[in-house]
């Protein structure tokens, strides 16, 4: 029963069900071609947070009249041509699956709709390309009734706002956080999936956040939300450093370091995490707090600026990761470009494929099933890991099929009001909604939303040609169970290699942060330590597939990097010996950081680079200004027990 969805789970799949039915009514009753696609797209919009549901709806009209004018463009011009429509078809896809993927915002959703939905309206229109304009408009009006469904029922119907959620899951992460602080000032173990859970949230926070915008909230509310992300992310490399300082005291491995520099480094950091919950404590209690959001609009937007700029400690200074400007958000994003090209290729190469095999049979109707499966390739390219998505919807796509062929040949014909056919058609589709509100179920559940509504299609419930409407629902099946099988075929890589390309692209970043000049620090520095943190929450999810077969969990590489941004920072301010040890230290970085990334392994650490900290810790003991001493020592101690007598990985 742990499995078995909650109560907001169940009235989350309510509401969609209403909106779905409503939907299909004022399809029908305008006679629409495709009523089902209102219906369907209803359980593409839906989303249990209303702000969330608001802003896919927002992007969704866009993308859907963007694809539906492609499709108007394209059909005359190549009809007479099929192979190369279909290539174009697919060229489309590559471009626009791949602009999708490139985004970590509700934009990406303006993207992936363009993409298949220039299938789903050129290919049935093949036979008839002077009919396009009216089956595209006819496509858009289906969409757009479904998402304003979608959106009015959200709305009145118990709206669940963002801010709360939000706030909520902040505080949860908060917590966190505190138990791990707890847990490193004990000497217990360290808990590798306390950590790592603090991590993958952020990208959920990140999800939110963007929502957040499309609520009923002030501009003040939401930079209050930006600003406590940006303290937030500056949390993690502080523990970690913190954690793996007192590792190595408790282990003897750090004896080698100046006493007193050792304990600096802990005092500065115990500090700084201090400072850092007590600023994330005040901000996340006032997001959603309408009452003081306005008079707190300009200090939210003040906190997101100093987060920017982050004054701090060792690990946690100066990089300033987190920035509460998009524009810095948008750079410090890490995309795998090769990864993301070869999953949009891969998609548009599927549909270039199933294309052919219908031209190739000569089947006039085949059409509909190519539109089909565009797009659960198209949904299948954005999936990180196919294959356990892949097992997942061929087992209750299976399920869903033959459920959707008794209803259609056994069941549905004796609706004969529409009331009946709304309670008929609530088995499915309840079951289906659960399952959409439940994490690792979203792209499943849509897909299987599609998969019943095309099955089930309600207009051929009166169909007399059975054998017809039969073959079409075997090419439907066919067509659907084409994209987790290619994806499993194309992608078999999964995790294991996206981990080490992720870890590889960490090293390059390193290599290239320790040579930098004192005048690149203002530009690229928010960008990288910003980067890291993304790059951290890419790996983290995958860890446990990768059965510890890669590098390194990401918090060395981000304890490194917050490191050498800080010794970055404080260079211009050194002079003579200490200025001469703290460049050989960057130097030493870089060369080993490089090696590795070149080589894609890693490697053990030249003894030279603890000779030279130890240089430097001797000459920064000696400086006047207290303040900067500190901060140097505590980032060369983190610095030299993260590399010390060890490899990168853990």
């Amino acid at each position: 029963m742990a499995h078995w969805p909650n109560a907001r789970q169940w009235l989350f799949s309510l509401k969609a069900f209403v909106a779905a039915m409503l939907a299909l009514y004022v399809a029908l009753s305008f006679g629409l071609t495709r009523p089902y696609w209102a219906m369907a797209t209803v359980y593409f919009v839906a989303n249990p947070l209303t702000g969330a549901t608001r802003s896919k709806a927002a992007y969704r009209v866009a993308g859907t009249v963007l694809g539906a004018a492609a499709a108007v463009i394209t059909v005359p011009l190549l009809v007479n041509m099929p192979i190369v429509l279909t290539g174009a078809i697919g060229l489309w896809i590559v471009l626009l699956v791949y602009l999708s993927l490139l985004q970590r915002s509700p934009r990406s959703y303006v993207f992936l709709l363009a993409a298949y939905t220039l299938p789903i309206v050129a290919l049935p229109t093949v036979m008839a390309p002077a009919d396009v304009f009216d089956i595209a408009v006819s496509r858009v009006e289906e969409i757009v009734i479904g998402i304003v469904c979608a959106s009015l029922v959200g709305a009145i119907v118990f709206p669940a706002r963002v801010a709360p959620a939000l706030r909520a899951r902040a505080q949860q992460w908060l917590d966190d956080a505190e138990a791990w602080a707890r847990d490193i000032a004990a000497g217990h173990p360290r808990a590798d999936a306390g950590r790592y859970r603090l991590a993958t949230d952020m990208l959920a926070l990140d999800q939110m956040i963007e929502q957040l915008s499309f609520d009923t909230e002030s501009r003040g509310t939401v930079a209050r939300a930006r600003a406590l992300r940006a303290r937030m992310s500056s949390v993690m490399p502080v523990l970690a450093a913190l954690d793996t300082v007192l590792h190595a005291k408790r282990e003897g491995s750090a004896v080698a370091l100046p006493p007193a520099a050792l304990e600096t480094a802990v005092a500065r950091l115990r500090a700084r995490h201090e400072a850092l919950m007590r600023t994330c404590v005040t901000l996340q209690r006032g997001i959603g707090d309408r009452a003081g959001a306005a008079s707190r609009e300009s200090d939210g937007g003040a906190r997101g600026r100093e987060a920017g700029t982050g004054e701090g400690a060792g690990a946690g200074e100066g990089a300033g990761a987190g920035s509460s400007s998009e524009s810095e958000d948008a750079d410090g994003l890490h995309h795998d470009h090769g990864m993301l090209l070869f999953n949009a290729a891969s998609a548009g190469l599927a549909v270039f494929c199933v294309g052919m095999l219908w031209i190739l049979s000569g089947w006039q109707d085949g059409g509909g099933p190519v539109a089909l499966s565009s797009i659960a390739c198209c949904f299948f390219a954005t999936v990180h890991e196919p294959r356990p998505v892949a097992r997942l919807f061929i087992k209750w796509g299976a399920v869903c099929a033959t459920i959707s062929l008794f209803f259609l040949f056994v069941v549905l014909p004796y609706a004969q009001t529409f009331e009946a056919l709304t309670g008929l058609l609530a088995l499915p589709y309840v079951g289906i909604g659960a399952l959409i509100a439940r994490p690792g179920y979203n792209v499943v559940a849509m897909l299987l939303a599609i998969t019943t509504a095309s099955f089930t299609n309600v207009q051929s419930i009166h169909d007399a040609n059975f054998i017809g409407l039969f073959n079409t629902y075997l090419a439907n099946a066919a067509a659907l169970l084409f994209a987790p099988l290619w994806a499993m075929l194309v992608r078999p890589f999964g995790s294991q290699a996206v981990a080490r390309r992720l870890i590889r692209a960490s090293w390059h970043d390193l290599a290239r942060a320790a040579t930098w000049r004192a005048v690149d620090i203002p530009a690229s520095g928010a960008g990288f330590g910003a980067r890291m943190l993304d790059r951290l929450g890419q790996l983290t999810p995958r860890l446990g597939a990768t059965r510890g077969k890669v590098a390194s969990d990401g918090f060395a590489e981000l304890q490194i990097g917050f490191c050498t941004m800080a010794l970055q920072r404080a260079l211009p301010s050194l002079r003579g010996p200490l200025r001469k040890a703290v460049r050989r230290v960057l130097a030493i970085v870089a060369r080993h950081f490089h090696t590795q990334a070149r080589t894609g392994s890693a490697g053990t650490v030249p003894p030279a680079l603890q000779t030279w900290i130890h240089v430097a810790l001797a000459e920064a003991s000696q400086l006047r200004d207290r303040e900067l001493a500190a901060s140097v020592e505590s980032a060369l101690v983190v610095l030299g027990v993260t590399l010390g007598g060890h490899e990168t990985a853990r």
